[in-house]
């Protein structure tokens, strides 16, 4: 998912079909571009930053999330005091 995009559109109070339409693409492939499922070309990349006003290795930069395990109990340290 492109956070930074998602930001980006939430800032200028755009919505994905506005600037899908702006751009001349279906909403469609944008929600795939925001999600990450599709990689615009470099022509389309631009063309979206221009329209955002923004800059497009900001928007485009990608975050690798780390799934926490399922069953994993996280407790604060300070709950962990007279644990034992």
């Amino acid at each position: 998912m492109l956070v930074n995009l998602k930001t980006a559109l939430a800032a200028r109070k755009l919505r994905q079909a506005d600037l899908a339409q702006s751009l001349k693409i279906t909403p469609s492939v944008l929600s795939e571009i925001v999600n990450g499922r599709r990689r615009p070309n470099p022509e389309l990349r631009s063309r979206i930053a221009i329209e955002l006003r923004a800059d497009e290795s900001w928007l485009f930069e990608t975050f690798t999330v780390i799934p926490t395990p399922r069953n994993s109990e996280v407790v604060p340290a300070m709950a962990c005091a007279g644990r034992e």
